[in-house]
């Protein structure tokens, strides 16, 4: 892995007491003497085989480097079963807030050791934050069986600043259709890049037409529902407001009506997860129509099939528009050979067009659209399942397997005229 060093490689100096040195800079520790302030400026390389100290960056973190100790006696430390503290006497790391490290009792920076290539390397435990200084101590002395009278070194270490980017916008809202159903179960609201959690529900307003706000129609839950990138947040409606019969339905009536016009706002105060507000306001209106009771049949979907020898898109289309995030995780396609086909998604024409782009020309033969159960609709409707049970309706039978399967033929390519 190539590894982009950020800040300095440093050269230590034999010099009574402990070497310090500063970014760009290197001098004799004097405590008496003012502290030399780190610069921007850098340099590369080593003089000989005397330490030098970096910060590199590796993906999504910081390491410091310590090159140049003696390779033999660095080797039998992979040997031994150091403690934390073993490996703090070698090499420690610390803010750097002005004090020798060790007299304010400040702790040292926690983390996991490594010795690999003739390079001793320490990864901290949380990530180092960008613009703070840091101080690196490294002390040979404490190698095994080195010369007790080698001087310790202090190299101060700064992560750079994040460059500026753009600031962050809600790219885009699902349903994405501008009609939803009366129990409309959830949105997706998509950033363009992540953002910070906690608190999210303080940003997000559901209002009538007129301007009258909807109290409380959400869920709102302590752990937020983000994706793992922390660029989805699900939004759910409160289910206690959906489902007939049920007391918070019966005493303040449902979140949505039919046949009104409302209004999803959200506040541009909302945070990234850099501290940063979002570049603007946000703000969905639709109509609402009549609850959405059916459950989703597999026989009512249209599929077109691509022809053999080509990468043509497979296009299924639905009845009505299904949830968007679902789409993406429960539809796969199978080969003759029950092979699951690799390839890219596309979901279009708000929520009620699948398609499928293969990476390989397609073969002939009989292929499969598996989809699982699971798949929803704006309402929560499955294959089989309706997200709300009416007594006065009977239930389908329900799919007694977590999938269901849908045959299509690659077609032969059309002779030549």
């Amino acid at each position: 892995m190539r590894l982009i060093a950020w800040a300095i490689v440093v050269t230590a100096l034999a010099v009574s007491g402990c070497a310090r040195q500063d970014v760009g800079q290197e001098r004799p520790r004097d405590d008496a003497a003012p502290r030399a302030q780190a610069t921007s400026s850098s340099i590369s390389g080593t003089a000989g085989s005397l330490p030098s100290v970096r910060l590199v960056s590796r993906p999504g973190q910081e390491a410091v480097e310590v090159a140049g100790l003696d390779a033999d006696k660095l080797a039998q430390l992979t040997g031994r079963n150091l403690t934390p503290s073993d490996w703090q006497a070698i090499l420690s790391l610390y803010v750097d807030n002005g004090t020798p490290p060790g007299r304010d009792g400040r702790p040292a920076v926690l983390g996991t050791y490594k010795v690999a290539d003739r390079v001793l390397s320490f990864t901290p435990r949380f990530p180092l934050r960008p613009g703070i200084r840091y101080l690196a101590v490294v002390a040979p002395a404490r190698l095994p069986g080195a010369d007790a009278n080698a001087k310790a070194i202090e190299v101060t270490l700064k992560v750079p600043d994040k460059p500026p980017r753009e600031p962050t916008v809600i790219r885009h809202v699902y349903p994405s259709t501008s009609r939803l159903p009366e129990n409309q179960l959830k949105f997706y609201i998509h950033f363009s890049a992540p953002m910070s959690r906690g608190g999210a529900y303080r940003y997000i307003h559901l209002a009538e037409k007129s301007g009258k706000a909807i109290e409380f129609p959400f869920l709102e839950l302590d752990e937020e529902l983000w994706d793992p990138e922390g660029r989805r947040f699900t939004l759910f409606f409160d289910p206690g407001r959906i489902k007939r019969g049920l007391k918070p339905r019966e005493e303040v009536g449902p979140a949505l009506q039919e046949g009104k016009t409302y209004s999803l706002r959200i506040d541009p105060q909302w945070a990234d997860a850099d501290g940063n507000p979002l570049k603007e306001a946000f703000c969905k209106t639709f109509t609402v129509g009549a609850p959405e009771d059916r459950v989703l049949d597999q026989n009512d979907w249209k599929t077109s099939a691509p022809k053999t020898g080509t990468r043509q898109r497979l296009e299924v289309r639905f009845p009505r528009p299904l949830d968007h995030a679902l789409l993406e995780e429960c539809i796969s396609v199978t080969g003759p050979a029950d092979e699951t086909i690799a390839g890219a998604i596309e979901i279009a024409d708000e929520e009620k067009c699948w398609r499928f782009t293969p990476e390989r020309p397609w073969h002939p033969g009989l292929h499969q659209l598996v989809v699982a159960t699971r798949l929803e609709d704006l309402a929560g409707n499955r294959i089989g399942r309706p997200f709300e049970v009416d007594v006065l309706h009977p239930i389908p039978l329900r799919p007694t397997s977590d999938t269901v399967r849908l045959p299509f033929s690659v077609r032969p390519p059309e002779p030549a005229r």
